[in-house]
C-alpha cells in the first residue's frame, strides 16, 4: 500500500510534464489541419456514415436506429485500439529523453492513454449529433457515461503499460497486436447484434471479452437508455483492475532494463 501511495505521489509531482505530453500529442495530431480539433467530431462521424451504409442493409430489420447502435460501439473500441497502439511504442519513441534525464517511464504511457481519452471526450459531440439527427432522445441515464469511461481508461492504461514494456524487448509485439485487435474488433458486437451469433461464441464474448463489458454498459445508458446490469458493471470493474495490476507489475519489474534495449 505504501509503495502504491509513493508512486501516486510521484506521478502527482510530474503532473505538469504529463499535461505537457498530452497537449503535445493533441497538437501534433491536428498540426497543419484546417479544421483542427473539429476532426475529433467529424472523423468518427464520417467513419460511422460509411460503415452504416455498408452494414445497415444487413441489420436494419434486427437493429432499430442502426447508426446510433454502431456509433456507441465504434467510438469506445476505436479509443481502446488507437490509445493502446500509441502507448505500445511510448517507451521506444522517448528513448533519447529516458537516456539523458530521469523521468518516470510510465508517464509516457499515461500521456498516450490520457490524450486518447481527451480525444474520446471531444468525440462525444459527434455522439450528440447522431442522437439528435436519428431522433433517439435523451435520458438521465446518459449522464452515467463517465462511469464507463473511467473503467475503460483504467483498462487501457493497464493494457498500455503491459504492451509498452513488452515492445521494448520484443518488437514483434507490434505486428502481433495488430492481428489481435483486428480479431478483437470482430469478436466485439459493434456492427452486429450479439443474438445473431452461435451460443458458444456468444458465451465467449459475454464472459471473456472485456470490450463487450464496456460497450454493453455504454449502449445501455445511451442506446437503450437504461441502467446497466450489476453483473456487467462488476465484470467491467474487475477486468479494468486486473489489467491494471498486470500492467503495473510487468512494467515496474522490467523498467530498470529498458535503457539497455531502447
Amino acid at each position: 500500500m505504501k509503495v502504491l501511495k509513493d508512486r501516486v505521489n510521484r506521478l502527482w509531482c510530474y503532473r505538469d510534464l504529463l499535461k505537457h505530453l498530452v497537449m503535445k500529442d493533441l497538437k501534433l495530431k491536428y498540426r497543419r489541419s484546417v479544421l483542427g480539433y473539429l476532426w475529433s467530431v467529424l472523423n468518427p462521424l464520417l467513419i460511422m456514415i460509411v460503415i452504416s451504409i455498408v452494414f445497415s442493409s444487413m441489420f436494419k430489420r434486427s437493429i432499430e436506429n442502426y447508426p446510433l447502435y454502431l456509433f456507441t460501439g465504434q467510438m469506445l473500441f476505436n479509443y481502446m485500439n488507437q490509445s493502446t497502439h500509441t502507448a505500445l511504442s511510448a517507451i521506444n519513441a522517448n528513448g533519447a529523453l529516458i537516456k539523458k534525464a530521469y523521468v518516470p517511464k510510465y508517464i509516457f504511457v499515461f500521456a498516450k492513454i490520457t490524450s486518447g481519452m481527451v480525444d474520446l471526450v471531444f468525440s462525444l459531440g459527434a455522439l450528440i449529433i447522431v442522437m439528435v439527427f436519428t431522433g433517439a432522445g435523451f435520458s438521465f441515464t446518459n449522464l452515467l457515461f463517465p462511469v464507463v469511461l473511467v473503467q475503460l481508461y483504467v483498462f487501457c492504461l493497464g493494457l498500455g503499460l503491459f504492451l509498452a514494456q513488452a515492445n521494448v524487448f520484443f518488437r514483434d509485439v507490434t505486428y502481433i497486436y495488430n492481428a489481435v485487435t483486428t480479431a478483437w474488433m470482430y469478436l466485439t458486437p459493434i456492427f452486429y447484434p450479439l443474438e445473431s451469433l452461435p451460443d458458444q461464441v456468444r458465451w465467449f464474448i459475454e464472459h471473456l471479452n472485456p470490450m463487450y463489458f464496456y460497450v454493453g454498459q455504454f449502449r445501455d445508458i445511451i442506446y437503450y437508455q437504461q441502467l446497466p446490469s450489476s453483473g456487467l458493471i462488476l465484470a467491467g470493474c474487475i477486468s479494468a483492475l486486473v489489467m491494471l495490476a498486470i500492467g503495473i507489475h510487468t512494467f515496474v519489474k522490467r523498467q530498470h532494463r529498458f535503457i539497455l534495449y531502447i
